[in-house]
């Protein structure tokens, strides 16, 4: 297994673990590891032998072997009053795929109408071009729907009358067991009153209001874990205040805030996850409400770990969407094609979705020009395979037979640290002018590397005499993300009218 710090790479790891700043790509040569823990991202036979480029995951725990991956940031969790440097570099990294995610997940709504996917997809991309405009989340749509049953059951929160067993004054005696009437015998004395003594009183049953309940209990972590996902939400979006969606997850947060303090008053203690609902929290509608949305934001924090580990594969699948858009917006194009596309209920491996091979292919009428998207290929041909890159760009020119299909190479690596672009986009040109030695019928000489851009949006590119790679970082939100689709568009129009 070779083990690749950048795609493009001629040679492995110069160290003896990845690291942070490093791409986690491999390449097994032969038989295919079993069990290898890894996501395979394109399978091909590179002169009779078969060649696997696979991806690791970012190690959960900062640090992982098979392969040896070290000194990566660990997912935060919850929040903090003061933080380390390294807890705040965590919770930003946090924050991107945080956006990555929703420019995903909106492939999802957007799949709603298929006859408008991409029009509705690039409306809610325009949305999140404004950072005023903050993303949809679980927690979003849970402040307006389960602010009402919370307000609701504040008035009558369900308690129960337990026995117990106190001195009572004797007036106020009115039930007995067992165990009081043998304490009472034992008092000396031949009448109630002798035995009540000076202060008139007797050990009695009596029933005490107590609000420590099961579905209580689920309330109140409930109410616990809405304020701090709320929180987080609204740290992730400091330049939305004014934004509506802002203030209701705000109001939200405090709501639940003073609900938690409350039964905290109560002495109701905080359920743990995995408990068994009882018939209340089965049927009583408002609390059924709340148990449900408990349970997806505890799900939603399982999801988060996950995506945490592969959301190099869903930064692969928001920088196809980005192309999709890219060539949509060209003014002949056409798109006459376009697979199926099945939505997951739930990400596996950090993927959102599947689709067929490729996922759009549009017509450029006046110059009679095909333009296939194709991600992970299952026919990658013979020289994408040799530049690794499970992304690509097919333009066949239908009015020159004689002419073999043009490629792209479309890099998306993704690192925990900022990549050097400049660096980039000349180890991956040097690449492609290596490849112009394979003779091959088919012709790939131009590449796009897509990568985050950690705040600092750029473009950069390298050419020689017969291969050019453009290299763009960018961001999921805001002027990163209007940076990135810009120049995207300009490398889509430049390279199909090529």
């Amino acid at each position: 297994m070779l083990h690749l710090a950048r795609p493009w790479d001629s040679r492995g790891l110069s160290g003896q673990a990845f690291g942070p700043g490093d791409c986690l790509v491999s390449e097994i040569h032969g038989a295919p590891v079993k069990h290898g823990g890894y996501s395979l991202l394109m399978r091909s036979n590179v002169r009779g032998e078969n060649v696997d480029l696979v991806l690791h995951p970012y190690p959960k725990g900062g640090t992982a072997y098979g392969p040896a991956r070290l000194n990566f940031p660990i997912r935060p969790r919850g929040q903090k009053e003061a933080e380390t440097p390294e807890e705040e570099s965590s919770r930003e990294l946090l924050r991107r795929m945080n956006e990555v995610l929703a420019r995903v997940q909106e492939l999802g709504e957007s799949l709603e109408d298929p006859l408008h996917v991409w029009s509705r997809l690039r409306q809610a991309w325009e949305r999140a071009e404004h950072e005023d405009d903050p993303r949809m989340a679980e927690i979003v749509r849970q402040s307006k729907d389960i602010m009402l049953k919370l307000k609701a059951l504040e008035p009558r929160i369900r308690r129960v009358l337990r026995r117990t067993r106190e001195l009572t004054p004797l007036s106020r005696v009115q039930e007995m067991d067992r165990a009081s009437m043998l304490w009472l015998v034992r008092q000396p004395g031949r009448t109630i009153a002798e035995r009540a003594g000076v202060s008139q009183r007797i050990l009695a049953t009596v029933r005490q209001e107590n609000f420590d309940t099961p579905e209580n209990r689920v309330l109140h972590a409930y109410v616990r874990l809405a304020f701090d996902v709320s929180r987080e939400w609204m740290r992730e979006h400091p330049r939305a205040k004014t934004s509506s969606r802002y203030r209701q997850v705000e109001t939200y947060s405090r709501f639940c805030k003073a609900f938690a303090r409350m039964l905290e008053h109560l002495e109701v203690s905080v359920a743990e996850t995995g408990v068994t609902p009882n018939y209340v929290l089965m049927q009583d509608p408002n609390y059924r409400a709340i148990y449900e949305a408990w349970k997806r934001l505890l799900e939603e924090e399982k999801v988060l770990d996950d995506l945490w580990a592969w959301q190099a594969e869903t930064w692969t699948d928001f920088a196809v969407l980005a192309i999709v858009l890219a060539l949509d917006e060209v003014e002949e194009a056409e798109l006459i094609a376009q697979s199926p596309v099945v939505w997951r209920s739930e990400a596996t491996l950090g993927r959102w979705f599947e689709q067929d091979r490729p996922i759009a292919v549009f017509w450029l009428k006046n110059m009679g020009r095909i333009v296939e998207v194709q991600s992970r290929p299952e026919a990658p041909g013979s020289l994408l395979p040799l530049a690794r890159a499970h992304v690509s760009l097919r333009i066949t020119d239908i009015q020159r037979n004689g002419l073999p299909p043009r490629r792209v190479a479309v890099w998306t690596p993704h690192s925990m640290m900022r990549l050097d672009l400049f660096e980039a986009v000349n180890k991956a040109n040097s690449r492609l002018v290596e490849l112009q030695r394979v003779s091959q019928s088919e012709v790939l000489r131009n590449g796009l590397i897509l990568t985050p851009s950690h705040g600092i949006p750029e473009t950069q590119f390298a050419e020689s005499e017969r291969t050019r790679v453009d290299g763009i970082a960018m961001e999921a939100s805001g002027e990163g993300l209007r940076h990135g689709l810009d120049a995207i568009r300009a490398f889509a129009r430049s390279e199909i009218y090529r």
